[in-house]
């Protein structure tokens, strides 16, 4: 029997042709702006049911205060998104970068905020130790991979954005509301991941 690490390595090889599905790419109200590149971490935990890392930004924080986000930000000079990912990682929530097994890449795609920002999928262990900075984060917990994969907890939503009307997609675990950017990669990955082929 294959491992979840060969699971999810192939079948987000195999989905690459799902391009932009479940994502919501902001390119056409940025025109003009310089865009900074970003990557966000998908941390994965490795067990019978797996889950996914995700924070509560601090109220205090310039952007998207109070949000539910990834671990993650800018690329600094020289970084790969790769890199940046893993070292965001390691700041927010003091996941070890030995400790993360990448899965790979998903797609690229422009924010109303600004960014060009590269999700990656990695894969940590079940007992990983979690130490968040309060600088960065105001909490933390962990939604079964199963309940964010399907596609029936994804509630589609109206809001303005910048002074447009934008559709995103709003995700309910235990009372942790999901929604703007991390739903949309949330939405993006329930296309490219079928839970029950990859929990066995």
């Amino acid at each position: 029997m294959s491992t979840l690490f060969d699971r999810l390595q192939r079948h987000f090889a195999d989905t690459q042709h799902v391009g932009f599905t479940g994502l919501r790419d902001d390119s056409e109200i940025l025109k003009g702006r310089t865009l900074r590149a970003a990557a966000v971490l998908i941390p994965v935990t490795e067990r019978a049911e797996p889950g996914v890392l995700l924070t509560h930004r601090p109220q205090t924080m310039a952007s998207h205060p109070g949000q539910i986000s990834f671990p993650g930000g800018k690329l600094e000079a020289g970084e790969s998104v790769i890199d940046a990912a893993l070292r965001e990682a390691h700041e927010e929530l003091a996941i070890d970068p030995a400790q993360v097994r990448i899965v790979g890449e998903a797609t690229t795609f422009n924010t109303g905020s600004g960014f060009r920002l590269t999700p990656v999928l990695g894969l940590v262990a079940g007992d990983v130790q979690i130490r968040p900075d309060p600088r960065e984060v105001a909490d933390w917990f962990e939604a079964p991979l199963r309940h964010l994969l399907n596609q029936d907890n994804h509630k589609p939503k109206i809001g303005m954005f910048n002074g447009y009307e934008r559709p995103y997609v709003e995700i309910d675990w235990d009372g942790h509301i999901i929604w703007g950017i991390t739903a949309g990669i949330i939405a993006h990955l329930s296309h490219r991941l079928p839970i029950d082929e990859l929990v066995r």
